[in-house]
């Protein structure tokens, strides 16, 4: 019986640059969401204006976006150049 020689190496879909940058990514997006966590009252019958602050309205928002935009930047990397 004769063997094959013609092993293909198996190999990633993306490369070490592009894992890198999703990485970053879910940092960025995991950073903005807790952020944007909290700021709810104990008592239902108080309300708290701590829920419209700077950093819950503009901030954590922003920070998902950008997180996501870098997502995106990191699927479409090209890994060769």
């Amino acid at each position: 019986m004769k063997k094959d020689n013609n092993i293909q190496k198996q190999e990633f879909l993306f490369g070490k640059k592009n894992y890198l940058f999703m990485l970053i990514g879910i940092a960025v997006i995991s950073l903005g969401f807790i952020l944007m966590a909290g700021g709810g009252s104990d008592d239902p019958n108080v309300f708290n204006e701590e829920i419209y602050n700077w950093r819950r309205i503009r901030l954590a928002p922003t920070l998902v976006l950008i997180g996501l935009g870098i997502e995106i930047y990191a699927i479409l990397l090209n890994p060769k150049k």
